[in-house]
């Protein structure tokens, strides 16, 4: 399944796709993974990257963040493929993605994510290693990871 790439920053979105972002995060962090406010007030200083079909649904999202703001590094988050389309293997071509987006933004830097726990060894596939123990981010188990520039 091949997915048309749209990369902009949180004023670029136009209201359809602010939507359908909020939308497919919704779904994903909030009814399947638990209550929890997912506008964090980081959306605005983060770049977002937004895949989809050939119909325009939205099937695969990430943000970037912006140095500084997380953590020193630039960071990716929110990473999330459209449940009904789990196990198509989107999340490696939304990473791939993610990742060339955000090292042209900041050439010559790491990048550094709150993974969950479960996904370390998906995220260590991109050069991404634990820095750290496992901890509890709401109420899941998540570890920092970074990849060196």
């Amino acid at each position: 399944m091949n997915l048309h790439w749209t990369y902009c920053r949180f004023a670029e979105l136009d209201v359809d796709s602010l939507y359908d972002a909020l939308a497919l995060r919704s779904r994903v962090f909030i009814l399947e993974q638990g209550p929890y406010l997912d506008p964090d007030g980081i959306d605005r200083q983060s770049a977002h990257l937004l895949g989809r079909d050939a119909a325009g649904v939205l099937l695969a999202y990430l943000r970037v963040v912006d140095p500084g703001v997380k953590y020193a590094e630039p960071s990716i988050g929110r990473v999330i493929t459209a449940p009904e389309v789990r196990g198509f293997g989107l999340g490696r071509p939304l990473m791939a993605e993610g990742i060339a987006r955000c090292t042209a933004d900041w050439p010559g830097q790491g990048i550094r994510i709150s993974a969950q726990s479960h996904l370390a060894r998906f995220y260590g596939e991109f050069g991404f290693a634990r820095v750290g123990p496992d901890y509890l981010e709401d109420n899941i188990p998540h570890c920092e990871m970074a990849r060196p520039p």
